[in-house]
């Protein structure tokens, strides 16, 4: 049984998302991401300058008269939306954990998705598939999505992004735009990153926070591993707090550059900022690359 306070937050998520799209964001999905491409619509009579490669010759010999046929971009999309829900989602020392901001931006490409007439899915994976949603149009099937991912409880805690993108290969045959949400903490995707962005149009979104990019020295603490719940007791001197921080830029020019190198459009977004200034500089960016 979903809670009143579930409720509440899918509620204050939709109103602000809505929001979002109808002022900001609709114009800028629709003109970055293009339908799978071009489906018959009609005949009519040749006209001096047709592609004669396009003459229906069916319904010329019927008529006696020369028709063409005309077509149009298809424009309906499947998103896919694939959300990671491993135990280290659960960090957060901002404003929100990594999972509800994950919430919040499936909330607002969804939301862009349904205003566009395209199909949203939802696949929720740890080292396991633990949740499929198929595609499907309108409000009542996003706010499902959207509830799903606050509410979900799953089996395990640790992650497994390659699973993620095996499942999506089996459930999607046709090219779909897949954004795949995740603190990328994953072991080793780079091959089924791959074999995924040649079927589909895969966007990575990293989502981080502030104290895995950089730790304060402040001497002796306890923390837990949310993935297998082991405490440990670490002794943050500015040596060490130097060495973390130098690891995590390491690791992020590694995922990012592996992005690079597939061609992928991707953004990184953490929890203490607000999104919106890094979606609109990821469409800005789609856009100009499309463009050249």
């Amino acid at each position: 049984m979903i809670s009143r306070e579930l409720i509440r937050k899918v509620r204050k998520i939709e109103i602000k998302t809505s929001r979002l799209v109808n002022d900001m964001l609709a114009g800028q999905y629709q003109s970055v991401f293009k339908g799978r491409g071009m489906v018959f619509d009609e005949v009519r009579l040749y006209q001096p300058g047709d592609d004669i490669r396009l003459i229906d010759w069916n319904v010329t010999a019927r008529t006696n008269d020369v028709f063409v046929k005309l077509f149009v971009e298809e424009r309906e999309l499947t998103i896919m939306l694939m959300v990671d829900m491993s135990a280290s989602t659960l960090f957060g020392t901002v404003r929100a954990t990594k999972r509800e901001l994950m919430a919040e931006l499936s909330a607002l490409l969804a939301f862009s998705a349904i205003k566009n007439n395209d199909r949203v899915g939802l696949i929720i994976f740890t080292d396991q598939i633990e949740k499929f949603v198929p595609p499907k149009k309108g409000r009542k099937h996003v706010l499902r999505v959207v509830t799903e991912i606050l509410n979900f409880e799953p089996k395990s805690g640790k992650s497994d992004i390659n699973t993620a993108l095996k499942f999506m290969g089996h459930v999607s045959k046709r090219r779909s735009v897949a954004f795949l949400l995740s603190d990328f903490l994953s072991p080793e995707y780079e091959h089924d990153l791959k074999i995924t962005a040649k079927r589909h149009d895969l966007i990575p979104v990293t989502v981080i926070d502030p104290r895995e990019e950089e730790l304060p020295p402040v001497g002796m603490i306890n923390v837990r591993d949310l993935e297998t719940g082991q405490i440990v007791t670490l002794d943050i001197t500015k040596q060490v707090a130097r060495a973390f921080k130098l690891k995590a830029k390491a690791r992020k020019e590694v995922r990012e550059s592996l992005f690079r190198k597939l061609k992928l459009d991707y953004m990184t977004i953490g929890t203490s900022d607000d999104y919106l200034p890094a979606l609109m500089q990821f469409f800005r960016r789609r856009e100009r690359r499309m463009r050249g």
